[in-house]
């Protein structure tokens, strides 16, 4: 009965190893064939023995990473042998070294470059995995089909992992939803993209994804009619205009129409382009432009267009290569349809990426959009000083970002993600132009540093050469080369100046008697509430820490003797209350932490609730943003805590902070005579905090205002809100969680 078995089970295998060579994309010589069927004859004897979960022979999933490999990805015989070969190294006896004398240096490094990312850590906390992340995007600098194949091998893993436990799925998913999806969009593989979503939110939200499907499938049949109608109108007038084309139906993917669902806050019957048609035509290369915008022409004579959806990514491919023209039309019935119209060639890239940007490149002069972003990402992977859960952030950012066109000048057009603002833009020209930027002008007009730029822009940057970036530059940017730079450019001067003020805090202890030495700067950073000796030295070089200050540290240090018989024996229950108080303050809100460890890790403040030091609150680790902290009374709280508890991270306050940060109060009352004075005396005179802004309007005798304050902690804010309400007139201040 098992040989029975096992001769089926061979003949499946010889089967599966056919169709891989008739499936495969590019034209394969016999060179290539022979190199294939070594591959895999390595990888069968290899792999003999070993069987997947679900009882079948290991072999047929090295076989299904090829097929998706040479059909899906487009890759030729070398990638096709390293995708045979993925997993021999990781799992049996066989070495690189023993890989690249059988076969061929390439192959050995590309297997090589899949068995560092296999032999990556799994059940990690975030930030360990970020950095494992960032190991495994360094193997794009060695080869970019690396990753091609770990996308295609990450593909089939979630096509096949039903019989897994829960845990992992999810897990497994939500990795795939937080980088490869991103990953597959970023080099153009548009159909592997979708698949990884869908199969992501398959396991990461099983309802939602079953409610999504089986909508579809009753809505099919009306859909597919609906589909018909308008292809039959546009089939005779391309017809009659003699186009050369073929159109496809296409539905939009579970996970999109998840995430307009959810942006919108929309029922799936609410959500208006939920299919989409396709018109692949045949052309010339010169006349490819032509004939898409004659198309456009057809369709808009039948169909009215909804002109700002129009999407023109002909005239400027997108930075991933991509190129087609997007037209939103009103169907039949009122019901919007996205028309997609890309010639052939534009839609094996769309299809294929990477691998058919290759084919379609040669004798071009200019780098491909794939080039020129892998250099970007190299330049992103050189700057070791960035910590991994930014460097991630900043990476996936840049994977997923909407890109806008701006002009130069003299006229260049040049690709930035939407939301990216003139500073980045300055970045982006070069990094020494970056920072020298002195200022900037859009469309002949100066603007502020982090103006957004919108497609169509014309930026000029007036750089000077004693310009230099400030800590504040940071918020300006949104792009990860400016972010890089701008922290290196920091970081230098931070040490230049430590530098300097080491020697001259040594020089100004001496004239107090007092020797530099470890347990002095320990006492030091401790005596100003700092956090790292770093620190101390830096306030020293640029004069924040004066003499007297370093006086008084000196003659508390000479009596400390004196000094605790003071505070033990004669303080009064004030000075004490005073004490604990200013204790308090500095104190007990300093950073947040993370989990049981107390992680400190990278995160933003939501912007729903807008949390302050001091505030109870818990982290969330989002998809695409990175660790978001919440108020624990959070109007999203028990939404994600019920639906995403794996997300969740517990978080609290520690230590002291120098830390700054905004709060907005609305004011209401009765109008009287001189309010904005009382209420600024209050504010700035007694309660020392500075008013970011301030608004406040009367009628018939009532006010309402808004001010934004910056504050250290939440037990300052509540003595400001009390002091508020003690104004004659106040009657009501709130503190509202978003900037209206």
């Amino acid at each position: 009965m098992v040989e029975i078995d096992i001769e089926k089970e061979n003949k499946a295998i010889a089967q599966e190893y056919k169709e891989l060579l008739r499936i495969s994309y590019q034209t394969l010589s016999e060179d290539d064939k022979k190199l294939i069927r070594k591959a895999f004859d390595y990888a069968v004897e290899a792999h003999k023995d070993q069987r997947r979960k679900s009882g079948e022979a290991y072999i047929f999933h090295p076989i299904a990473v090829a097929k998706i490999v040479a059909s899906e990805i487009g890759l030729g015989a070398t990638s096709i042998a390293a995708a045979l070969m993925h997993d021999v190294v990781e799992d049996t006896a066989v070495t690189v070294d023993d890989i690249a004398k059988a076969f061929n240096p390439k192959v050995a490094q590309i297997v090589e470059g899949l068995t560092k990312i296999a032999q990556v850590k799994k059940d990690l906390n975030i930030s360990m995995q970020a950095e494992n992340f960032r190991k495994m995007l360094l193997t794009l600098n060695d080869d970019v089909r690396v990753i091609l194949i770990k996308l295609a091998d990450r593909l089939h893993n979630m096509q096949t992992m039903a019989s897994m436990p829960e845990d992992k799925q999810v897990k497994i998913a939500s990795e795939t939803l937080y980088i490869y999806a991103p990953l597959a969009h970023r080099l153009g593989l548009y159909n592997i993209k979708m698949k990884l979503e869908d199969l992501g939110l398959k396991y990461t939200e099983p309802e939602v994804y079953h409610d999504i499907v089986s909508k579809i499938k009753e809505t099919k049949e009306e859909q597919d009619a609906y589909i018909t109608d308008i292809s039959n109108v546009l089939k005779s007038a391309l017809d009659a205009e003699g186009v050369d084309y073929i159109i496809k139906g296409r539905p939009k993917s579970i996970y999109s129409i998840r995430r307009k669902m959810r942006a919108q806050n929309v029922s799936f019957d609410e959500v208006y382009d939920k299919f989409a048609l396709r018109i692949v035509y045949k052309s010339e290369p010169h006349d490819e432009k032509f004939l898409a915008w004659k198309i456009y022409s057809i369709v808009t004579d039948y169909y009215r267009p909804s002109p700002s959806r129009l999407r023109d990514w002909i005239s400027s491919p997108k930075s991933t290569g991509y190129e087609a023209l997007h037209i939103t039309v009103m169907g039949p019935k009122g019901r919007w349809v996205e028309i997609q119209v890309r010639s052939e060639r534009m839609d094996e890239i769309a299809e294929k990426g990477y691998a058919a940007h290759y084919k379609y490149k040669q004798g071009a002069t200019e780098e491909s959009g794939l080039d020129v972003w892998l250099n970007l990402l190299r330049e992103a992977l050189e700057n070791s000083e960035t910590n991994a859960v930014d460097f991630v952030q900043d990476f996936k950012m840049n994977l997923y970002a909407k890109e806008i066109f701006v002009f130069t000048p003299k006229g260049e057009i040049k690709s930035l993600p939407k939301g990216a603002t003139s500073l980045d833009f300055a970045f982006s020209i070069h990094s020494e132009i970056g920072v020298r930027t002195r200022g900037t002008r859009v469309n002949g007009k100066l603007v502020p540093l982090n103006h957004e730029l919108k497609s169509g822009d014309q930026v000029e940057v007036i750089t000077s050469p004693n310009q230099k970036p400030t800590i504040n530059w940071l918020d300006y940017v949104t792009t990860s080369r400016a972010k890089n730079k701008i922290r290196n450019v920091l970081n230098e001067d931070t040490k230049k100046i430590a530098e300097e003020g080491r020697e001259l805090l040594s020089r100004k202890l001496r004239h107090l008697k007092i020797s530099l030495n470890e347990s002095t700067v320990n006492e030091l950073v401790n005596y100003f509430k700092l956090r790292t000796s770093l620190d101390l030295f830096y306030r020293v070089g640029i004069g924040a820490i004066e003499n007297q200050q370093l006086k008084d540290y000196a003659a508390k240090k000479n009596n400390t003797f004196i000094n605790f018989f003071k505070n033990k024996i004669r303080r009064s229950p004030s000075t004490a209350d005073e004490d604990i108080h200013r204790q308090q303050l500095s104190s007990n809100f300093d950073m947040l932490v993370f989990g049981p460890e107390q992680d400190k890790l990278d995160y933003t403040f939501a912007s729903c609730c807008s949390p302050i030091p001091g505030d109870e609150v818990f982290g969330f680790v989002t998809i695409n943003e990175g660790i978001k902290v919440h108020k624990k009374d959070c109007p999203n709280a028990i939404s994600l805590q019920s639906n995403y508890a794996y997300r969740i991270m517990q978080a609290k306050w520690i230590d002291s902070s120098q830390q700054q940060f905004k709060a907005v109060l609305n004011i209401t009352g009765m109008d009287t005579l001189g309010l904005t004075n009382k209420l600024t005396k209050v504010i700035s005179n007694n309660m020392h905090v500075n008013i970011q802004s301030i608004s406040l309007k009367g009628e018939a005798g009532i006010f309402n205002g808004q001010v934004a304050v910056i504050v250290q902690n939440n037990v300052i804010l509540k003595k400001l809100i009390e002091n508020i309400k003690k104004i004659d007139g106040v009657d009501k201040v709130t503190r509202v969680h978003k900037d209206l």
